[in-house]
């Protein structure tokens, strides 16, 4: 009986061996996914890139524990849906998702986690503009445990430039008077305030040229392992490359991109907002210049990939100075939802500035104007919320329009 009794492991030990066959399990599948991969190497028409991304995926999903399962219970599934609609029971405004601080929250209620955003609109619309002041207000967010990091990959302009723009739409300065030189001391020294505000924001910006889908993946898993990104912004598709044996047809080239973006947000689980451009249908349309599905260009996968399209409108960019009801369009700037898989879709009208190169929402607007709100309706402009294609009704006041001395956007 002793000699039985000692034979047995004690369960005092337990843990110790319970670690011991977890840490066996991760040295198993690191045996057999990498095999895999190095066998796959091996062949002569394997793609080392796409290896390279397949295996630098699954090393980051075995380190999170993440591994695939063909298919769960739907009652962990359950369990974990309750879960979740419980945290977001009484959340501030309606916002479960990622804020903006825009009143593009009442239709999205937030940027979602696992949602590719696609953001589309004509050259010089305000597309950059757009993100910037997402990006802007989604690190710096009023409450802290709402503030969230962020990964901005530019193909198109400088880290330099953008956060030069970001400094001066900070500061609220002329950003053309900023390019050129001719600050005055006064704004110079909000232009260092605005700097100190900014220095914290966890906004990571990549300005590598050409960047390919999968260099974009791998960039992504390390800032969401270091930083723990929330959300990542793409300026903008089409100046991405895709896999390298996709070259030979655009289309498909654009479709291998999107497919790889909504990939990266269902991978991190995070919201990936991607710019677009329109194709000069849109100019060509006589009448309503306003953008539609059908006007994205090069891929209709890009459309069947997203979970939102917005557009952005600024009717004051076709010459168009007043509406339908005789109401200017001075620094009116329209964002357009033209898809939203899991919600309505909409107008959500916005001010932008153009001398700062800033969206804003309109009840901002008593701030800046120091009018008694008696004097201004502008419940016109939060047409949209909660309702599919909302009409914009009412209206008293104008908005002024901006000064003459335009800036880049």
């Amino acid at each position: 009986l002793a000699r039985l009794t000692r034979s047995v492991s004690s369960a005092a030990n337990i843990e110790y061996h319970a670690q011991i066959i977890a840490e066996k399990a991760v040295k198993r599948n690191l045996i057999n996914g990498l095999g895999q991969i190095i066998g796959e190497s091996y062949q002569a028409d394997s793609d080392p890139y796409e290896l390279l991304d397949k295996s630098e995926q699954y090393l980051f999903q075995l380190s999170n524990s993440n591994n695939r399962l063909t298919a769960k219970p739907v009652r962990d599934v359950i369990s974990r849906t309750i879960k979740h609609l419980e945290e977001i029971q009484g959340k501030a405004h309606g916002v479960t998702g990622v804020a903006t601080n825009l009143d593009i929250d009442k239709l999205t209620a937030g940027w979602q986690k696992g949602d590719l955003v696609i953001i589309a609109a004509r050259p010089s619309m305000g597309k950059t503009a757009f993100v910037l002041t997402m990006a802007r207000n989604i690190a710096m967010n009023v409450t802290e445990e709402l503030r969230t990091p962020i990964a901005l990959f530019s193909l198109e302009m400088s880290d330099q430039q953008l956060v030069q723009r970001l400094l001066t739409m900070e500061a609220r300065i002329d950003a053309q008077a900023a390019r050129t030189g001719r600050l005055t001391d006064e704004e110079f020294k909000r232009l260092i305030e605005g700097a100190g505000r900014l220095y914290n924001a966890r906004i990571f910006i990549d300005d590598t040229p050409g960047l390919n889908i999968m260099e974009l993946r791998s960039k992504c898993r390390r800032l969401k392992s270091e930083h723990d990104i929330g959300i990542v912004i793409v300026d903008y598709l089409q100046l991405m490359t895709g896999n390298t044996n996709d070259r030979s047809n655009r289309e498909q080239e654009i479709a291998n991109i999107s497919r790889g973006l909504k990939a990266l947000a269902k991978e991190l689980s995070v919201p990936v907002i991607a710019l677009s451009q329109l194709s000069r249908a849109v100019e060509q349309r006589g009448g309503n210049k306003k953008p539609q599905l059908s006007d994205l260009r090069e891929s209709g996968s890009i459309e069947q990939d997203a979970d939102v399209v917005c557009f952005l409108y600024r009717p004051q960019y076709y010459g168009i100075t007043t509406d339908d009801e005789g109401r200017s369009t001075a620094g009116l700037a329209e964002v357009i939802i033209g898809k939203q898989r899991n919600g309505p879709t909409g107008t959500i009208a916005l001010r932008f500035i153009e001398d700062y190169a800033r969206f804003e929402n309109f009840t901002s607007l008593y701030n800046d104007l120091s009018l008694p709100q008696g004097d201004v309706n502008f419940d016109q402009y939060a047409g949209g919320a909660g309702r599919p294609g909302g009409v914009k009704k009412g209206g008293k006041k104008q908005i002024p329009p901006p000064p003459d001395d335009e800036s880049p956007f």
